[in-house]
């Protein structure tokens, strides 16, 4: 019985000590042992340890700094106890020895008592420091930044990188004084009340720490204060018309917070100067009252409102004028807008022959298809399988037979979610369908009286223009894909052929090699996906790839960049690659206006690189003038390259991104107007151009998006690919300026504005689209399409400037009214000024609006019809134009 007992007890115990193994094994390990063979596969091995070692070696230097704060000072208090016996505890040998035990244990209690109590201590006030351990890695590497703000005359810097680690470390250092303060008090209170009975005083050494104690704490809550001057460039108050301090804050809150830190400093000395020597009580007290009354003074808006209400706003526009004129300086420089260049736009209402032969030229690269509706045709014309997937369409530049052409493309991914019923089972979720395959590819420009032109297409892609993609397979994308295991001896299918596939075993270097029990048993328990570990279809090849949306793995390989929405596809004939732009921001940048609430500075300063066959990312610096990029460049050395190291085949296609583009325009709008006077008076506000969506016709949203364009705008006969954004004044229909970003050559993020004269009437989206709705023989067009079933959409308008002239371009598209709706491009609506042509192709709505421009009465100068106007001739025809209604 016994016997049976003990082995009851071992199994009992095994099996605790199994399960205690396994969850601890479970919770402290596996993550790690995944996220490390991840890393490794990747090459970035040695960057995942050192960003664990800086982790941990901060919360371990933070630590010990404040165990040594606690440990030394109570230390140094028990060196100062048990100093006096009575004369009646030396006659009573009991409470001599009593005595005796308690100053011994507090004298011998430091590594017994005090040293577990000042490791609690510490670890309680590095936990915060501990979870902010980047802004101690920002503060060790941070850069200068070569810019110094007006107020202080401190180097931006100090404020993105400094300053937040001051503001934490005063914080925790002013608790963790304030408890040795209070624990040394009431060791010395209890070693006063045994001295008391021997009519002995504390010792000196006692009172000397104390006051030094005393000094420290008060030193830290002046640092506070001096430190509240800074948190004045990051004052609200005056929002919505400028962001920072104004005349009311810088003279009269920072004198009242140089006032405090005097008073403080000085009420401090007078405060311990009474308790050490009993006298001067009398201006120990009144600096305390009048520091209690300055303090208050700060705290409250009662005195810097009063100035405000009497002394500012009656002259606001002189006084806060340094102060506004500070505001959009910095605002300017935290978003590098401060170098755009500004050209005028001197708008011609008849097109020249210049006009005509840029036309020609430009004519191949204006994008004439929606994104959201090409996606549609990708999908029901080249998915060729129901479980392909076209994620997106991208917009890029590529030479094409010579050319330099506009183009649209999308990567044809798998999608196992569309797998028939039957077909969802595991050995071809993990096994067989693997990958996406190829890409297809258009060019933006088409006529509606043609089938679709295709650059790349089909399902083993194929191209007439010279295009090839030696590594057409995808697996890495876009999808929210599951864990694949390749090569395996399942075979993978490569892509559909005929009845069949064609197969293919991986032959990358993406994923974690599971060439043991050992791995595919981790596997399995980190998936929990049995199958991992049972399946006897895996070889000493196979490898378990994981992670495969490409914004997720970027994510988790360096969570602190805030990266774009929208990676888009690069095809070079060494194979396919997604590039993914990702920005820098802070919270700290002083002075200047947040987009979001809460962010003031926002760069574009990485691209980066990922292989859609082997998954590999590489980090290039896009903007090397940016502090917060040159901080994490010391901090992870060799993690971020120069842009000169990516390979020409990408960097030919790198473009600057929508995102920070529209968040910028979103800051420009209002700080483009420089001069103080006019930026009080707001006389000259923009906002996104509006585009009027009245029915069901018309798609997109209601304020115009930026859209690329493929223009010669910067130079002359030298087409570039643009960033373009309409803005119009606040709340008026009209065009005031188009805002361009390079995206090509030394042009790559440098800002245009091409500002229109503010005397002159340049029609507006929504203007245009009065003109378009007016016009009867569009209206008449659209009615005999709407009778015979097919659904009218107006695509977004594209605004072109060319040469001198502004032409606005729609597409008009049908769907047929059946189950399958594949939208057909049908006809293309060209407007300059007051001209409205419908035609199947922009080549003849171009000839018709310059043939109604040279000959409105439709007789041509000369009996030429369609000649062209001369480059000098002023504009005729412009006596009673045809205004469009609001």
């Amino acid at each position: 019985m016994r016997k049976w007992k003990r082995w009851l007890y071992g199994i009992i115990a095994a099996a605790v000590i199994l399960g205690g193994g396994y969850i601890a094994f479970y919770f402290l390990f596996l993550d790690f042992l995944v996220d490390y063979w991840w890393f490794d596969s990747l090459g970035y091995s040695g960057y995942f340890l050192l960003r664990l070692f800086y982790k941990y070696l901060v919360f371990a230097g933070v630590t010990l700094f404040f165990f040594l704060i606690f440990f030394l000072n109570f230390w140094i208090a028990s060196r100062f106890l048990g100093g006096g016996i009575s004369a009646d505890e030396k006659k009573d040998k009991k409470r001599k020895l009593r005595h005796r035990e308690l100053a011994r244990m507090f004298r011998t209690g430091s590594m017994t008592v005090y040293a577990p109590l000042s490791l609690v201590l510490s670890i309680f006030i590095a936990l915060p420091l501990f979870e902010n351990w980047k802004r101690f890695l920002f503060y060790l590497f941070g850069p200068e930044a070569g810019i110094s703000d007006p107020a202080f005359g401190n180097d931006i810097g100090f404020y993105l990188f400094s300053y937040p680690v001051y503001i934490l470390l005063e914080q925790r250092l002013l608790i963790a004084v304030a408890i040795v303060v209070i624990a040394s008090v009431l060791l010395y209170r209890v070693e006063r009340r045994m001295l008391a009975r021997s009519e002995k005083s504390v010792p000196k050494g006692a009172k000397i720490h104390l006051n030094i104690l005393a000094l420290v704490l008060a030193a830290l809550a002046g640092w506070g204060f001096f430190l509240e001057r800074y948190d004045l460039l990051y004052s609200s108050r005056h929002m919505p018309l400028f962001f920072g301090p104004g005349f009311a804050q810088m003279n009269v809150t920072l004198l009242l917070i140089w006032a405090s830190v005097v008073l403080w400093a000085a009420a401090v000395i007078g405060v311990l100067y009474y308790l050490n020597f009993r006298r001067g009580l009398v201006p120990a007290g009144v600096l305390v009252i009048v520091f209690a009354g300055v303090f208050a003074l700060e705290n409250t808006t009662f005195l810097p409102d009063t100035v405000q209400k009497y002394l500012v706003t009656p002259n606001e526009l002189s006084r806060e004028k340094p102060y506004i004129e500070n505001s959009i300086s910095a605002t300017l420089d935290a978003y590098k807008l401060s170098e755009v260049e500004t050209r005028e736009f001197q708008v011609k209402r008849v097109p020249r022959s210049r006009t005509n032969s840029a036309i020609s030229a430009n004519i191949e690269n204006i994008p004439v298809w929606d994104r959201n509706l090409l996606e549609d045709v990708y999908e029901q014309l080249q998915s060729i399988r129901p479980y392909y997937n076209f994620t997106g369409v991208d917009v890029d530049r590529y030479e094409v037979e010579g050319s330099y052409q506009q183009v649209n493309l999308a990567a044809r991914e798998i999608n196992l979610d569309k797998l028939p019923g039957s077909g969802k089972n595991w050995i071809n979720r993990h096994l067989q369908y693997t990958h996406g395959y190829g890409l297809v590819m258009t060019p933006a420009a088409q006529s509606g009286d043609k089938l679709m032109r295709w650059f790349i297409k089909g399902i083993d892609p194929e191209s007439d223009f010279g295009f090839k993609v030696s590594r057409p397979g995808i697996y890495f994308g876009l999808e929210d894909l599951d864990y694949a295991i390749a090569p395996n001896d399942a075979g993978e299918m490569d892509y559909p052929r005929g009845d069949s596939f064609a197969s293919t075993d991986y032959t990358g270097k993406a994923g974690v090699p599971i060439d043991s029990l050992f791995r595919k048993l981790l596997f399995s328990i980190y998936f929990k996906d049995r199958n991992i570990f049972f399946t006897t279809k895996t070889n000493n090849n196979s490898r378990i790839i994981f992670r495969r949306n490409v914004k997720d793995a970027i994510s988790h390989l360096t969570p602190y960049f805030t990266i774009d929405s929208d990676p888009y596809l690069v095809a070079t004939d060494e194979g396919l690659y997604w590039i993914q732009d990702a920005y820098t921001r802070s919270k700290w940048y002083p002075n200047a206006a947040p987009y979001d609430g809460k962010h003031n500075y926002i760069r574009n300063s990485v691209k980066i690189v990922t292989d859609a066959y082997n998954g590999t990312a590489d980090y290039y610096i896009a903007d090397p003038d940016d502090p917060v990029v040159q901080a994490y460049a010391r901090i992870y050395p060799g993690l971020l390259k120069p842009m000169e190291e990516m390979p020409e085949k990408l960097r030919s296609h790198i473009r600057y991104p929508k995102h920070i583009f529209e968040i910028q325009m979103d800051i420009y709008k209002k700080y483009h107007q420089k001069d103080p006077k006019t930026f009080y008076r707001q006389e000259d506000l923009w906002e996104p151009a509006h585009q009027t969506k009245k029915e069901i016709r018309e798609i997109g949203t209601q304020s115009m998006q930026a859209y690329y364009l493929t223009l010669d705008l910067i130079e002359k006969a030298d087409p570039e690919f643009l960033l373009i954004s309409p803005m119009s004044p606040k709340n008026r229909p009209n065009l005031r300026s188009l805002v361009i970003a390079g995206c090509d050559g030394n042009h790559y993020g440098k800002f245009y504005v091409y500002s229109f004269p503010k005397g002159e009437q340049v029609y507006g989206p929504s203007q245009i689209s009065a003109l378009i709705d007016q016009d009867t023989e569009i209206a008449e067009q659209f009615t005999l399409w709407d009778q015979a079933g097919s659904e009218v959409k107006r695509g977004r308008m594209i605004i072109l400037p060319i040469a001198d002239v502004i032409f606005y371009i729609q597409p008009v598209y049908l769907s047929a009214s059946a189950e399958l709706k594949i939208p057909q491009l049908r006809r293309l609506i060209v407007t300059q000024g007051d001209r409205v042509a419908m035609e199947v192709s922009l080549e003849k709505a171009f000839d018709r609006i310059r043939n109604s421009m040279i000959a409105p009465a439709g007789i041509a100068p000369e009996g030429k019809p369609g000649a062209d106007a001369p480059d000098d001739e002023p504009d005729q025809h412009q006596e009673n134009p045809r205004q469009p209604e609001e």
